[in-house]
């Protein structure tokens, strides 16, 4: 495979925000080369079984978890200390200890799917058509949360009340901790409050979340709108919601390039180092301004705009690569 540097830095930007926005980073990955046709549409194939624009892509995801690691940095310290002391001091006491295990088990699904199901899925879908179909699904299933969520306030209040009850929280008590951090100068939005909330999840909502990832292995489903759909479902606000879909996928895309990183130091790998760089470091910054914005877009709004968007991407790709 011939990559230039001009694919590799496109391809990268498009794979840092796509992963973290709700409108899939694989489907991107596919439709692309496909729309832009002649060499790219050459050398950009995930479908092949052995391919080096996969492994090109492998290292763009592992720029995009670093990203998410820098920016979660210290909620990641908190959780990973949390996992020791759990397991030194056999509790679940502190938050970051319960947090971290709902990671762990939220994570549990996806990362066996993923083992089991990514090669035949990619091989056999990874193409422009069924790229853009799913990308139509996509659309249709956030445009289905936000309206399902709209419409049953009850449901979405019970899923809440189990949530943080499942912590020794009531709903009262995360009010007042959000009332007591603001007047304490502190922000609800982030740290300590933020991954408090999260860690009221039950595990049966961790679960349901987690698993929700495993529609991202279909070219054109979103992990992150798919995880927080699945969110939103189980009681979550859609800040809370994104929140969770950024932890959870952290692990989940490293522990993924981390078990593909090989291929690009073999023959996949030949050739394109200097490339991988380059878009690696496109990936990485887009991905970080990407969860950066996110993580203030949904304090106050939803998931429709990038409904509409996958859904006119994505039935737009079907009819131009029908008459072309």
């Amino acid at each position: 495979m011939s990559l230039t540097y001009l694919e590799s830095v496109v391809v990268g930007a498009f794979q840092g925000f796509s992963e973290l926005f709700p409108i899939s980073s694989l489907g991107h990955s596919v439709l692309i080369p496909a729309l832009v046709g002649g060499r790219w549409a050459r050398d950009l194939s995930v479908s092949a079984p052995e391919s080096p624009y996969l492994a090109f892509i492998v290292g763009l995801h592992v720029a995009t978890a670093a990203a998410l690691l820098v920016f979660f940095w210290r909620d990641w310290v908190a959780i990973i200390g949390g996992f020791f002391t759990s397991i030194r001091r056999r509790s679940l006491a502190d938050p970051y200890q319960r947090l971290a295990w709902l990671i762990i088990i939220a994570t549990i699904p996806v990362g066996l799917a993923g083992l089991a199901l990514e090669h035949l899925f990619r091989t056999t879908l990874g193409k422009p058509v069924p790229a853009a179909a799913f990308l139509v699904v996509n659309g249709l299933v956030l445009l289905a949360g936000e309206r399902l969520r709209r419409r049953a306030p009850v449901a979405v209040l019970a899923g809440q009340t189990e949530a943080v009850a499942a912590g020794g929280l009531t709903m009262g008590d995360v009010a007042a901790e959000r009332r007591a951090a603001r007047e304490a100068g502190q922000d609800v939005h982030s740290g300590p409050v933020a991954d408090g909330r999260l860690a009221g999840l039950s595990v049966r909502s961790a679960l349901a979340v987690g698993s929700a990832q495993i529609l991202a292995l279909l070219p054109g489903i979103s992990r992150s709108g798919s995880a927080m759909v699945a969110g939103l479902f189980r009681g979550l606000s859609h800040e809370d919601a994104a929140r969770f879909s950024f932890l959870l996928a952290t692990p989940v895309i490293l522990a993924a390039g981390v078990l593909k990183i090989p291929d690009l130091f073999g023959p996949l790998g030949a050739g394109i180092h200097g490339q991988v760089l380059v878009g690696s470091i496109a990936s990485f910054v887009t991905a970080y301004l990407s969860v950066r914005y996110l993580t203030r877009y949904f304090r106050t709004r939803t998931l429709t705009p990038f409904a509409i968007y996958s859904i006119a991407l994505g039935a737009g790709a079907l009819v131009w690569l029908a008459v072309h």
